[in-house]
C-alpha cells in the first residue's frame, strides 16, 4: 500500500511543485542528488573515490519527446564523460543512462543511436556504459537496444528488476561472460500479471536471481542496502567461489555509509550510485518505493534540519 502510494506520488505533477519548491526538502535532497551540473558530480565522484568508492554516474531525466531534448541529453552525457577522462576519474567513474532520456519512446532508432555515440565517448576516455531499466513495457526494447550496442562495446551494463516475474529468465540470458548486469529490487509500479507485489516475493526473486548471476560468468553488480540480501549476497559468492574482484556492490549516494563502510573494510568493491540534475524529484521517489524503510530515512534527515 505505502510503495503504490509513493508511486502514485511520483508521477503527480502537483506534490512535485510542492516538493520541488520547499527548502527544506531543497536541502535534504542535496545529500541524495550530486548537484545539478556536471562539475557537482565530478567533484563529487572523485570525493568517493578518495573514500574508496567508485560510481556510476547518472543524469536524471527520462522520457522526452522531441529531437531537440535527445541532442541536449546526448551532449551533456558526452561533456562528462570528457570531463571525467580530463580529470583521470574514467577508471572509477562509470555513467548509467536511460533510454527514455535519448527518446526511445518516440524515435528508437534514434535512441539507439544516441547510446552508441555515448558509448564511443565513454570508451575513448577508459569507461563504460550501463543502459538502466526503467517500466515492464520499455524492457524488451532496451534488451534489444543492448543486444546491439554489445556488438560494439560488449562492456555495456544491463540492469535487471527483481520485482519483475521475468527477472530470473533475464539473468540467465545476461550472465555470460563479459556481461556486466546491476540486480535490484525495482522502483517502478507494474501489474500483478507481470510483477510481484509484495515484498517477501521480491526478495525470493532477488536471492534467485543472485544465484544464477553469481553461477553465470558474468559480472553481478548487486544494488542493494537491504542487509539480508547483502549478507546472502556475501555467503553466495563465498559459495560460488567468486573473488571479491569478480562481482560488486552498488549503493545509493546518501544511505548507509556505515554499511558501504564495512562492505569496503571487507574486500569489497563498492559503486555509489551517484545521480545530479534538476530532474530529481522522480528518481528520489522512486528510491523511496523500492524500499519504503528509505522513508523513514528520509524523515529523519528532514528532522535533521
Amino acid at each position: 500500500m505505502l510503495r503504490s502510494a509513493i508511486l502514485a506520488a511520483a508521477d503527480s505533477t502537483c506534490i512535485e511543485r510542492m516538493v520541488s519548491t520547499t527548502p527544506l526538502a531543497q536541502a535534504v535532497v542535496r545529500r541524495f542528488v550530486a548537484g545539478v551540473t556536471t562539475d557537482n558530480a565530478v567533484q563529487v565522484a572523485r570525493a568517493l573515490h578518495a573514500d574508496g568508492c567508485n560510481t556510476s554516474i547518472d543524469y536524471l531525466g527520462e522520457e522526452v519527446i522531441d529531437a531537440a531534448g535527445v541532442a541536449a541529453v546526448t551532449a551533456t552525457y558526452c561533456q562528462l564523460l570528457a570531463t571525467l577522462g580530463e580529470v583521470d576519474a574514467a577508471p572509477f567513474a562509470e555513467v548509467s543512462v536511460k533510454l527514455s532520456a535519448l527518446g526511445q519512446g518516440f524515435d528508437p532508432q534514434r535512441a539507439a543511436a544516441s547510446a552508441a555515440m555515448i558509448c564511443q565517448t565513454a570508451k575513448d576516455v577508459g569507461t563504460v556504459v550501463t543502459l538502466d531499466a526503467e517500466d515492464y513495457a520499455s524492457i524488451d526494447a532496451t534488451l534489444e537496444t543492448l543486444s546491439v550496442l554489445r556488438a560494439d562495446y560488449p562492456e555495456t551494463g544491463a540492469v535487471v528488476q527483481a520485482y519483475l516475474r521475468r527477472a530470473e529468465a533475464d539473468c540467465k540470458d545476461l550472465a555470460v561472460a563479459g556481461s556486466r548486469v546491476r540486480l535490484c529490487k525495482g522502483a517502478y509500479g507494474s501489474p500483478e500479471s507481470v510483477a510481484y507485489q509484495r515484498t517477501h516475493d521480491v526478495n525470493r526473486s532477488f536471492v534467485r536471481c543472485l544465484n544464477v548471476l553469481l553461477a553465470g560468468d558474468g559480472r553481478p553488480m548487486i544494488a542493494s542496502h537491504d542487509a539480508t540480501l547483502i549478507a546472502i549476497a556475501t555467503e553466495r559468492a563465498y559459495y560460488y567461489r567468486r573473488n571479491t574482484e569478480s562481482f560488486e556492490f552498488q549503493m545509493l549516494l546518501g544511505v548507509n555509509s556505515k554499511q558501504r563502510r564495512d562492505l569496503l573494510n571487507a574486500g569489497n568493491t563498492v559503486r555509489i550510485y551517484l545521480p545530479y540534475g534538476t530532474a530529481w524529484y522522480r528518481y528520489l521517489m522512486r528510491r523511496l518505493a523500492e524500499r519504503p524503510a528509505n522513508l523513514a530515512f528520509f524523515l529523519r534527515a528532514l528532522a535533521r534540519r
